[in-house]
């Protein structure tokens, strides 16, 4: 970096590649080789990473000093992998000066367009293969953030919206020539800023939580669903399905042959029950070792998960969605064959460290603070964490 602050201009033509094509070859499980150049804080924050990524981390100043004694080649030579190196930053331009370092060396490389300021902007869209009403998962690679819209007869439903992507509902709503008629968290979220009010100011919509969301102080006006409870969507029928545990307001919906189980089970594990305020952790454990033993037995292994976050080590099913039969998940997650002391043993035990701005971003969905967008972005940045284990 200059004295002015910006980065030098790279010394060689490099071709660049956009987050959503990085997005498409991580969806169809190719070959990734990272070179993330940003310094170790910042990587351990949250970085690009999946079942085919091989990541190197080398700081871009030691790419400076490689230029200065021109050891770029040797220096290169630590870069894990065989294929063409993406090379990645924060914003693009030191991991496109650093490319440019690399193809003037002679090694093939190309710069991650935006750096992770644009992965984090990533928001993609699969249609579930269901044979019910037609179900769409958002995915937001950047966090692991699933949202839903389920559509039918014109009308949608919205699940979990993120705030920051709002115009993405609204856009696709009308692309598909439906009517947003109903907006729904299945929870107060700690790793999002929630969407619903803004989309349901915007479309009309009704505004949901559940009853025991609300119970933990929401601070403006809720209209609010229950366990059991059923929704109308079109000529389609959204069952409303409590799934406490996470959170004692966790709720899922059942549409058709499609489970949204929020965070509650997950594909690759369960979610963590510590990021309630005030939450006794031990009781919140045992209610949702209940949640996955008992209140989704009524479900059969052939019903199609769609949980609320996906780990970045998760595959996609065929359709591109990250959805797997219950069954399937059953049989994967240790979870099912503990005992409910060994279960509660283990989410009492050491979890992963909370998600970013954790307290802030649940006072926000409280409606006990407010933000602009752009902090509300900048909130949102890093991993989710919401699971207690992949395990």
């Amino acid at each position: 970096m200059t004295e002015d602050g910006e980065y030098p201009d790279p010394p060689a033509d490099v071709p660049s590649v956009s987050p959503t094509s990085l997005k498409r070859q991580l969806d169809r499980g190719e070959s990734v080789r990272l070179l993330d150049v940003r310094d170790r804080d910042e990587i351990e924050q949250w970085h690009v990473d999946g079942p085919s990524v091989t990541r190197t981390d080398i700081p871009y100043a030691k790419f400076m000093q490689a230029k200065v004694r021109d050891t770029v080649a040797d220096l290169a030579s630590d870069i894990d992998g065989e294929r063409p190196a993406t090379v990645v930053c924060g914003h693009g331009e030191a991991s496109a000066f650093v490319a440019g370092l690399l193809s003037e060396a002679g090694i093939d490389a190309r710069n991650l367009a935006g750096g992770m300021d644009e992965w984090a902007r990533v928001y993609d869209a699969h249609a579930i293969a269901t044979d019910g009403p037609t179900v769409i998962q958002y995915q937001r690679p950047s966090s692991g953030c699933l949202a839903y819209m389920i559509e039918d007869g014109g009308e949608a439903l919205v699940v979990d919206p993120l705030a920051a992507f709002t115009d993405r509902y609204v856009t696709d709503a009308a692309e598909r020539n439906v009517d947003i008629v109903a907006v729904v968290d299945t929870h107060i979220h700690a790793d999002h800023v929630s969407g619903r009010r803004e989309l349901a100011a915007e479309t009309g919509a009704r505004a949901l939580v559940t009853e025991g969301a609300q119970a933990r102080g929401i601070t403006y006006d809720a209209e609010t669903v229950t366990d059991g409870e059923t929704l109308s969507v079109g000529d389609a029928s959204v069952d409303i399905v409590g799934l406490p545990g996470h959170t004692t307001g966790m709720a899922g919906l059942a549409v058709g042959d499609v489970l949204l189980s929020g965070d509650s089970l997950f594909l690759d594990g369960v979610a963590r029950p510590d990021l309630q305020e005030g939450g006794d952790v031990a009781a919140m454990a045992e209610e949702l070792y209940w949640t996955l033993t008992e209140r989704l037995a009524r479900f059969a292994d052939e019903t199609i998960l769609a949980p609320g976050h996906v780990d970045d080590q998760s595959t996609p099913a065929a359709d591109g969605s990250y959805t797997a039969p219950l069954g399937t998940v059953r049989n994967r997650v240790p979870a099912f064959e503990q005992t409910q002391a060994e279960f509660v043993e283990q989410m009492t035990g050491a979890l992963p460290p909370e998600p970013a701005n954790a307290e802030r971003i649940v006072a926000l969905n409280l409606g006990r603070e407010t933000a602009d967008d752009e902090e509300t972005f900048e909130l949102e940045l890093g991993p989710n964490n919401c699971a207690a284990s992949a395990d």
